[in-house]
């Protein structure tokens, strides 16, 4: 994929964060000061996100030091940029990430945040009567399966093609970003909420023919936007919705949230790290080791809220 004008990877990286990861808005409008600052600094010294290199990034480090900015700041700047750097190698727009491996200023690593399984529960038994009409609800159920069901990113689950989902299919073959293909088994539930989605969906598009409406549509999850299928922004407002209906905090729940469960999920229950790393569509096994982290905080609190000795006043008092 062709890498757009510099000025458009911030914009098109920061809409992906409000729509994908549920970011606040005052974190959007830090990313965008802290990429803003990289960008002017790029700028001034002729060079483009394109083909920048480790070094590039670096230099800039290193001016921002010299500057007197503060040690948590410099490493707010320098996951502004990785997360950048993560998206447009995700985008195809660079075939690597050159600021994966720089040491920054020294910044406690924040663990994803993740669901319950008991919350995923709700919030699946939720979304089968969400939805102002039965078309919507069959829907809306169809899409909830299916993102915990595979781990899929919202950009990829509200792109689906329809031809990928015919047959009945027991895997379900995703293009990620880059272009890059990978094959993700089905449950049971969601291979039945799919099957009833298409049906409903094929249902309307002949009546819609019939009628001289509208032309078939090429996605799973039509949409009458210029994109032609169901909007990132507009997922993303259903899941707030859904959590609400759940009974869960709705700003504990975001496509990327589902993710983390899916991927912490198959980690408790055994999966390897690289099934899971294939699972997601991971390129590099450090990404997906995270997980791994995450299972460890939970065990640890596990033994700390319910071990009797943890408990246990010390001897003596």
């Amino acid at each position: 994929m062709t890498a757009p004008p510099d000025p458009r990877w911030i914009s098109t990286f920061l809409e992906a964060q409000a729509a994908e990861a549920g970011a606040a808005r005052n974190t959007i409008l830090s990313y965008g000061r802290d990429l803003n600052a990289f960008l002017g600094f790029t700028s001034a010294k002729g060079l483009r996100l394109e083909t920048l290199t480790r070094a590039d990034i670096e230099a800039w480090l290193i001016r921002c030091e010299a500057e007197g900015l503060a040690k948590a700041t410099r490493a707010r700047r320098l996951s502004a940029v990785r997360q950048l750097y993560r998206f447009a190698y995700e985008e195809g727009w660079r075939a690597d990430n050159p600021a994966l491996r720089i040491s920054g200023p020294g910044k406690a690593q924040r663990l994803p945040k993740t669901l319950a399984i008991e919350e995923v529960e709700a919030l699946l038994e939720a979304a089968r009567d969400h939805g102002r009409n039965p078309t919507e609800q069959i829907r809306n159920r169809c899409l909830m399966e299916l993102l915990y069901a595979t781990g899929m990113r919202v950009s990829e689950l509200v792109s689906l093609p329809v031809a990928a989902a015919r047959g009945n299919p027991a895997m379900l073959l995703i293009r990620g970003k880059g272009n890059k293909e990978r094959m993700v088994p089905l449950t049971a539930p969601a291979r039945e909420a799919l099957a009833a989605w298409l049906s409903t969906r094929d249902a309307q598009e002949e009546e819609a023919r019939l009628a001289r409406r509208a032309a078939p549509s090429r996605f799973l999850f039509p949409g009458s936007g210029r994109e032609g299928h169901l909007t990132r922004q507009g997922f993303f407002l259903l899941l707030k919705d859904i959590a609400v209906a759940a009974g869960i905090a709705p700003a504990r729940v975001t496509p990327h949230v589902l993710r983390h469960a899916f991927a912490t999920h198959l980690l408790q229950g055994g999966a390897d790290l690289r099934a899971i790393q294939m699972l997601l569509g991971h390129a590099d096994l450090s990404t997906t080791e995270i997980y791994t982290h995450v299972l460890d905080e939970r065990l640890k609190s596990l033994v700390l809220d319910h071990h009797p000795l943890a408990k246990a006043a010390p001897r003596g008092e």
